[in-house]
């Protein structure tokens, strides 16, 4: 499958590997069975059939929490539930030092910005790479969190606390989506991918737009960015990283179903790293305006 982030695409689990050969599972798509055909089988450099083209839940068909035939049996090359766990824990936790030492040492703001620009970067070359690369993504990991660090700190000048308020509604978030994606509330298809990717595009144009106006013109810009205009931007970038999770779950559940290999846990951590970053910083400014009306 293909997964998209908000801020960098990023290849879905593809490339030849025993878990991906795997024979099909009981049963037939006739059957209910969205997954009687594994799309990783046959050519391992052949573009994979997209699990999205069809939505299996719209004839009311099984789920993975609620029925789906077991997954292939547990192999020390292949991707558990764990190892994404494990991986995003390091990856998260990289953040969060990274951030406490750029808060702790009271970095220059350039210094901030050259943090997230290195990290932008190795996001870019990860995201395009074919092999995943741990080196690469806990590399991007520690930048993102001096970068994050650095803004947190200039945001609690202005609103004080609000840091932590956008910690405890970047958690929210999550496990609000989660709630709703294991329930089956949100629902991952054709439609859902391609009206998310359309608006993050949207959403991060306009951005762009606004800075170059802003820049040329000085000012708030299109004004994107303060005031109630602003705040309901805000919401939009949140709601847009919120479906963005989604996706990812998405990811890891189909990682997991077809037996991706046991790396591909660090590219789906990198993913929820690069989302959560997003809610957070959108969260973050949004408190931000909201303190200084």
């Amino acid at each position: 499958m293909r997964s998209r982030n908000p801020v960098f695409s990023r290849r879905g689990f593809s490339g030849g590997h025993a878990g991906f050969d795997a024979a099909p599972q009981a049963g037939t798509a006739a059957q209910g069975n969205p997954y009687a055909t594994n799309p990783y089988a046959g050519n391992p450099y052949a573009q994979p059939a997209n699990p999205y083209a069809a939505d299996p839940y719209a004839q009311g068909g099984p789920d993975l929490q609620q029925g789906y035939p077991p997954q292939a049996p547990a192999r020390a090359d292949r991707m558990t539930i764990d190892d994404v766990v494990a991986r995003t824990s390091i990856t998260l936790g990289l953040v969060v030092l990274a951030a406490g030492a750029a808060w702790a040492l009271r970095l220059p703001v350039g210094v901030g910005f050259a943090a997230g620009l290195v990290a932008m970067v190795l996001g870019f070359v990860q995201s395009f790479r074919r092999k995943v690369s741990p080196p690469l993504i806990l590399a991007y990991a520690v930048f993102e969190g001096l970068f994050l660090g650095v803004i947190s700190q200039v945001y609690n000048e202005v609103a004080k606390g609000a840091p932590m308020q956008a910690v405890l509604g970047t958690m929210a978030v999550f496990a609000g989506v989660l709630i709703a994606y294991r329930t089956r509330i949100i629902r991952v298809n054709a439609r859902f991918m391609r009206f998310v990717i359309g608006a993050a595009i949207g959403f991060v144009l306009l951005s762009l737009v606004n800075v170059l106006v802003a820049v040329i013109g000085g000012g708030d810009g299109l004004g994107l960015r303060t005031g109630g205009l602003g705040i309901v931007f805000g919401v939009i970038g949140v709601v847009i990283g919120a479906a963005f999770l989604a996706l990812d779950f998405k990811q890891v559940e189909d990682g997991v179903q077809y037996g991706a290999p046991r790396e591909e846990s660090w590219l789906a951590a990198f993913g929820l790293t690069m989302t959560l970053v997003w809610i957070y910083t959108e969260i973050l400014r949004i408190i931000a305006i909201l303190n200084n009306d």
